[in-house]
């Protein structure tokens, strides 16, 4: 499975409404999972089965927590039982796809 999460907490107290110390401590948890993962500015992709996955999610939502007097969680996944390396796959495949349409032009 695949999912892409984003976490961040609220009432920080910072006055510049930076969460990026929090956001740090989540992407460490990610990265020391050894799952396979990429993070761009919005969202953090993360992929394995439900559980590892989901256990992940978990503690990098904890390790916000102590950020801020509560935590936002916005979390997609696709299931597709069978499937892995999707996290490149997909990217793969629709690259390939705009390519033909180009060459189709």
């Amino acid at each position: 499975m695949l999912v892409a999460f984003s976490v961040a907490p609220s009432g920080t107290g910072r006055a510049d409404g930076s969460v990026h110390d929090a956001v740090a401590a989540a992407v460490k948890v990610v990265r020391d999972s050894g799952l396979p993962h990429r993070t761009t500015s919005m969202f953090t992709e993360i992929e394995g089965e439900w559980d590892e996955v989901f256990d992940v999610v978990k503690r990098a939502t904890d390790a916000v927590a102590p950020y801020g007097s509560r935590v936002s969680l916005v979390l997609k996944a696709d299931i597709r039982p069978g499937y892995t390396g999707e996290l490149d796959a997909k990217i793969e495949r629709l690259e390939a796809a705009i390519d033909r349409q180009d060459d189709a032009s």
